[in-house]
């Protein structure tokens, strides 16, 4: 079979970033332009900021891409853009982009979920993995467990039912004063705190693996309140500590149920949230013990990047899913949707 050679396109927050990827599961090269430095004086993504970014970036990104995979445009067999869910703004960057490069190359075009790539990361880090297996995607909008039925075909079997885990640790960040983005401050500040300092709650629901991590953020705030008005010192290590033991022992145990339910014996994580070391390890000595195999990606793919964009849209390129020029950008899409 004749190599298939993809340039990706992803744009759907505050990273501009264009990879070329080769079947799939070769990285040619992945060049990722971040807006954090950027958007850290205000706390979080400004959309209109990051979508003014992106245009100032990503012709120098792509070129940049193309440059490093030493490949002309020629080599290139299609084009793989994320356009949903995400940032309409951004995204929006990214999908008009990449239809003039469809059109100027008279090439195929293919659109791709953005939370589906971000499962396919783990393509390029395992080139052993392949479906059935069970994936929890873990991010700053998304809380997802989804089954990985084929490569293009995905169940979600339990959400988040209010703020993804991600958001929840960038507002837990914000409380103790540690800013932006909140997810690696407190990974690491925790290191240095107790786990079992505070008790804080943990949601669970009846016949669902769904989430929910409003109550925690609220519990977390309420608790630094109260004991500012007690006049006692807020330690901000064991808070840290005692939130993201309460999350990530959560997000595992339903993860695990619902692979013990279906019988499935493989299971990935994926997603910015998927970087954290305390999810890493404590998923890693459960999944020994319950005679499971974990996959993750290695950092570099845990955020947004086009590499996994490319890795998704090579899949989805397969089955015959190209779009059109009638492609359009959208910030909320079910995964399990085509």
């Amino acid at each position: 079979m004749k190599d298939l050679i993809t340039l990706a396109i992803e744009t759907s927050c505050d990273e501009t970033a264009v990879a070329i990827v080769k079947n799939g599961r070769d990285v040619l090269s992945n060049i990722i332009d971040t807006q954090i430095p950027i958007h850290t004086k205000f706390g979080g993504v400004v959309p209109e900021v990051a979508s003014r970014n992106h245009i100032q970036n990503i012709n120098d990104v792509c070129k940049k891409a193309i440059s490093d995979a030493n490949v002309n445009f020629d080599d290139i067999d299609f084009i793989s853009v994320a356009n949903r869910p995400g940032l309409v703004g951004s995204l929006l960057v990214g999908v008009s982009f990449a239809k003039s490069l469809a059109f100027a190359l008279d090439k195929p075009i293919v659109a791709v979920h953005h939370i589906r790539a971000h499962i396919c990361a783990n393509y390029i880090a395992h080139k052993e993995l392949k479906p059935p297996f069970l994936c929890l995607v873990v991010s700053g909008g998304h809380s997802h467990i989804v089954k990985v039925e084929d490569y293009t075909k995905y169940i979600v079997l339990g959400k988040t039912r209010d703020d993804a885990v991600g958001e929840a640790f960038d507002k837990v960040a914000r409380c103790l004063e540690l800013g932006y983005p909140g997810g690696p401050k407190i990974d690491n500040l925790a290191k240095e705190g107790n786990e079992n300092a505070i008790d804080f709650p943990k949601a669970h629901f009846e016949n669902s693996l769904d989430f929910s991590f409003s109550g925690i953020k609220s519990a977390v705030l309420n608790y630094i309140n109260t004991m500012k008005m007690k006049n006692i010192e807020v330690n901000r290590a064991d808070v840290a500590a005692s939130f993201q033991k309460a999350v990530i022992s959560v997000l595992c145990e339903n993860l695990i149920k619902s692979a013990k339910e279906l019988n499935i014996k493989d299971i990935a994580i994926a997603g910015g949230v998927s970087a954290n070391s305390y999810l890493r390890d404590t998923l890693t000595a459960i999944c020994e013990q319950e005679n499971l195999k974990l996959y993750y990606p290695p950092l570099s793919l845990c955020t947004d990047n086009g590499a996994m964009i490319g890795s998704c849209g090579y899949y989805e390129y397969l089955s015959g899913n190209i779009s059109d020029m009638s492609m359009n950008a959208y910030a909320s899409y079910d995964i399990g949707k085509d």
